[in-house]
């Protein structure tokens, strides 16, 4: 299965590549010494389309297809501007509200969303429960017209910044599974606080917070769809949210291979161009088939995303296999650069410890091994 851009989707690329190199690239660093990137960015992404491409026009959306959110994810990678998570408000939190919500809750913030006045979150992971999302403790117990809301969520992406926030929590812990939902939480409802944005390995522009719910009151009609389907909503957007993995994978292992090619062909050792030497050119000749070969699977993955027929198991292959190439890539890299592939000026070091996480989130390696292994052994 091949992909097609056509000249519109070409156009918008121009478009992704001025803004990244006017509004974003020129003070990364910045945000990154800062933790955050300002919530004016998220007004200005908007105003051009950024935000939200493939959403419906009747939403504010640009009503795209998802080789529009594609492009945005790899022109981010490819800069290394690894601040504005564009990609978890637009492709992973918006299609809950998109695909699962009322027609009242789609026009209340998708609208808001699509223009970057909103910004929108997904609180899945607690303390004692990460992959294991079954395992939720956080409670929504049903009063009257409202759900109130105990519990604590880690590591959330743009958990400083959120103005909306997806909840999972058990709405009845007696049916496992069956018991989780999908809620709405405004950012500021009384009981609701954002604890410290954590400092992490790498990603360091971009905001990751505890939060905590104590007794916060949301109306019932925050919830999406009924009680107990949030586990099988979770099961249906897992394969984009991989994707979309997969895809920053690709290309942050792509030009990350380009940067290292222009310096192994400028520094000198020994008299001569690190170029020269046989071992340095089998190195890049490797990465260079390895990701060659990982475009082709990501390719393939994004044409079956297009036409809906990607599942669970091969999206678990595409975010396993690339992005466990993409550390092995950088890792590479960072070696062929010697002391300065060490220092965090340069973006081959940024790219190296922005790339560790995407091994764990989104689903571990081990648990995408998992996924595939069912699916495997269903066969036989």
């Amino acid at each position: 299965m091949t992909i097609l851009y056509t000249p519109e989707h070409e156009a918008y690329r121009d478009t992704v590549k001025r803004f990244v190199a006017e509004q974003i690239a020129p003070y990364h660093q910045q945000w990154e010494k800062d933790g955050i990137v300002p919530r004016s960015l998220w007004g200005k992404a908007g105003a051009i389309g950024l935000l939200c491409p493939n959403l419906p026009d009747e939403y504010g959306g640009g009503g795209g297809d998802f080789l529009f959110s594609t492009i945005v994810i790899e022109e981010l990678a490819r800069a290394g501007a690894s601040g504005p998570a564009f990609g978890l408000h637009s492709d992973i939190v918006v299609p809950y509200i998109q695909h699962f919500g009322n027609e009242a809750q789609r026009k209340q913030w998708l609208p808001k969303m699509a223009r970057g006045e909103y910004i929108g979150a997904i609180a899945m992971t607690e303390p004692g429960a990460g992959s294991d999302l079954a395992g939720v403790a956080t409670r929504a117990v049903r009063d009257g017209d409202h759900y109130v809301i105990s519990g604590q969520k880690t590591f959330i992406s743009n958990g400083q910044l959120a103005d909306i926030v997806i909840v999972v929590a058990k709405t009845d812990p007696a049916r496992g599974a069956k018991g989780v939902s999908l809620i709405l939480v405004e950012g500021d409802r009384p009981g609701f606080a954002r604890g410290r944005n954590l400092e992490k390995v790498g990603k360091h522009a971009q905001d990751t917070s505890e939060l905590f719910f104590d007794g916060v009151r949301v109306p019932a009609a925050n919830l999406l769809g009924e009680e107990g389907q949030g586990f099988g909503f979770l099961m249906n957007q897992l394969p984009q949210e991989r994707l979309t993995i997969a895809i920053g994978a690709v290309a942050a292992a792509e030009v990350a291979i380009e940067q290292t090619l222009a310096y192994v062909q400028e520094r000198q050792a020994f008299g001569q161009p690190l170029a020269n030497l046989q071992h340095v050119r089998f190195e890049l000749t490797e990465m260079h088939t390895e990701t060659t070969i990982g475009r082709v699977f990501l390719d393939h993955c994004v044409a079956l995303h297009l036409e809906k027929k990607l599942d669970s198991a091969t999206a678990s292959m595409a975010k396993y296999w690339l992005s466990e190439l993409q550390c092995k890539v950088l890792d590479r890299c960072v070696q062929l650069h010697g002391g300065y592939g060490y220092m965090r000026e340069t973006p081959v070091a940024r790219a190296w410890a922005d790339s560790r996480v995407q091994r764990i989130y989104g689903g571990t390696t081990e648990i995408m091994k998992e996924i595939i292994s069912r699916k495997l052994f269903e066969r036989r």
